[in-house]
């Protein structure tokens, strides 16, 4: 992933449990989400930093929510 959005779209997408637009209306997301979604994408982030967490498979999960794996 070479992107800043891509990371930013899977990190809210699992907080959200599916895709974040049909949550989040407004844009920029990060703007508009309320405190727990983002809490959620933080500890996301950092399990991912930290390596406790898998962001290939993550991403994989963001895509088949959003129809394109």
């Amino acid at each position: 992933m070479k992107a800043d959005h891509c990371f930013q779209r899977i990190l809210l997408d699992h907080a959200c449990g599916g895709r974040w637009y049909d949550q989040i209306t407004r844009r920029p997301a990060y703007r508009h989400a309320c405190d727990t979604t983002l809490d959620r994408a933080i500890a996301l982030g950092e399990a991912v930093a930290a390596g406790t967490t898998d962001l290939a498979a993550l991403n994989r999960q963001s895509l088949i929510w959003r129809g394109k794996a």
